[in-house]
């Protein structure tokens, strides 16, 4: 409930005392306090994927695709870069594994994590849970990682599905069980200093 709200904003019921009062006897009865939910919609959560994106980019570019380039007796040359990216070579195909490796662990690890979130989430305060609210293993993680694929494969609008679903799911979300929601405080905080 609000702060000093006289009633319910969802029904209208009057609470009958402050909702401070209703606040302090639900804690002294051990009755759970329901948090809002905030469902993330489709914008913050491309956002958020340019900034995994972009991040995974430069990792990758410094650690990995920039040695390859450079050393002209393991890979191709600068110039060749786009020929060598999308040739069928057994080194292109190498480090196109590679890239899938490192993006699956990224996603997968970190949405798996404490954070529930990718650095990228985590910026724009979003975190993906269970259906529950709870944090994903790893299993269920990667599920939603690889369930990315048919919602690429789909034309997109598997990932476009996140702007017009009620829980804001895109698909890949739906088939794994998740969610993906905004951090109510980072919000809330933004909304009062206006």
């Amino acid at each position: 409930m609000p702060v000093g709200a006289e009633s319910c904003p969802a029904c209208g019921q009057s609470l009958g005392g402050s909702a401070e009062e209703h606040r302090d006897e639900n804690a002294a009865r051990n009755v759970p306090v329901r948090k809002s939910i905030i469902y993330a919609g489709f914008w913050f959560r491309a956002a958020a994927y340019l900034l995994d994106t972009a991040t995974l980019a430069f990792v990758l570019g410094a650690t990995v695709l920039g040695p390859v380039l450079r050393n002209n007796h393991v890979g191709p040359s600068v110039e060749d870069a786009w020929k060598f990216y999308t040739g069928d070579s057994p080194q292109a195909t190498a480090l196109l594994l590679l890239i899938q490796l490192v993006s699956w662990l990224y996603f997968a690890a970190f949405e798996s994590s404490p954070w529930q979130a990718t650095p990228g989430k985590k910026v724009m305060g979003l975190r993906v849970t269970d259906l529950q609210g709870r944090r994903l293993s790893f299993i269920r993680a990667s599920g939603r990682y690889f369930g990315k694929i048919i919602s690429s494969l789909l034309f997109g609008i598997g990932f476009l599905m996140a702007g017009f679903t009620e829980k804001k799911q895109a698909l890949h979300d739906m088939l794994a069980g998740c969610l993906v929601l905004k951090d109510p405080s980072k919000y809330s905080s933004a909304v009062n200093r206006r």
